[in-house]
């Protein structure tokens, strides 16, 4: 006759018999940049969250490595003045982004950098593809993510990140990066990108919510599981080298069911909203913030993510470091 608690009655032993784990390894930080020198400003949706101007970026990010942190996947807040209909800003190799990519890969080589490959930061319209009549042009935007990638691959991106949600965007970039001699750089693709009300404070950090209409006719609906396998089938078949699911909490059966059915490394991206939630529960004193981070990103693991894109990175390494 069994007893399972045997195997719970000391932590010695509940560590010995665990069946998943987190680590620093399994975890990309997303952060955040800004135009400026020597500043920082805190994102008020989320709490510990900054931008950093590009000399501050590079001493935390140098600062996260020393925690065991690796990987980092870099947003920019754009200004209003440079951004236009055909997302121009995103591939002038003289812009913010661009040029400090180049920086952090001269001065700290070992840093792993994921791009996002997306029109919505330097669109004036706000979307993540070319808008005209109203309409989401899918071909027509494929030609700016492929300059929007190669650019980064030649600032040196180690991993690109096309999280726009454009039919065949995988296949156009691979062939791109291949045909230019990129065919080391890696593509972690947003496969199962949901339209979500979980990516407000993501929206604030960068003003990149959409001016007119929503994001539906490319993100995919909250209420559908089988369409992510169609997604990933097609990512897969396009040559991508992980399949992400966003968010990550709320679609923990659509990690599970990605991971069931490819042997690809399986992506969970914890977004903005997520954090906050957590973190606003945690500063009303209504649950232990620590524990529930914990928690969250175990489940994401269990779910079957080898890899965690998370604003809890640096503080669950602070944490892993004690």
């Amino acid at each position: 006759m069994r007893r399972p608690r045997r195997n719970r009655k000391s932590e010695a032993i509940r560590s010995m018999v665990r069946e998943h784990q987190v680590s620093t390894n399994d975890l990309i930080y997303p952060m955040f940049m800004q135009e400026g020198k020597n500043e920082r400003s805190e994102i008020s949706s989320m709490p510990g969250i900054f931008r950093y101007t590009p000399d501050l970026l590079i001493r935390e990010i140098e600062l996260c490595m020393k925690l065991g942190l690796k990987t980092f996947a870099l947003f920019p807040k754009v200004e209003d003045s440079l951004k236009d209909p055909l997302a121009k800003e995103s591939y002038n190799e003289k812009g913010l982004y661009l040029k400090t990519i180049k920086a952090i890969k001269s001065e700290l080589p070992e840093a792993c950098i994921m791009t996002d490959v997306a029109m919505d930061p330097y669109s004036s319209d706000g979307h993540d593809g070319i808008l005209k009549n109203g309409k989401i042009l899918n071909d027509a935007t494929l030609e700016v993510l492929g300059k929007m990638a190669l650019a980064q691959a030649e600032a040196g991106a180690d991993i690109i990140g096309p999280s726009d949600m454009m039919d065949f965007r995988v296949g156009y970039l691979r062939e791109m990066l291949d045909n230019q001699g990129f065919e080391d750089v890696s593509i972690m693709s947003y496969t199962a990108k949901y339209a979500s009300a979980f990516y407000g404070p993501f929206r604030n950090a960068l003003d990149s919510a959409p001016k007119a209409g929503d994001k539906k006719t490319y993100q995919m609906d909250p209420a559908n599981q089988a369409e992510a396998l169609i997604e990933a089938e097609l990512d897969f078949a396009e040559g991508a080298d992980f399949l992400m699911v966003k968010p990550a909490l709320a679609y923990l059966d659509v990690i599970k069911l990605l991971y069931d059915n490819y042997e690809l490394p399986i992506a969970a991206y914890n977004v903005s909203g997520e954090y906050a939630m957590i973190k606003a529960a945690s500063e009303k004193g209504w649950i232990d913030g620590e524990r529930a981070m914990a928690e969250a990103l175990l489940s994401m693991k269990r779910a079957g993510a080898k890899v965690i894109l998370t604003y809890f990175a640096k503080e669950f390494a602070v944490l892993s470091n004690y």
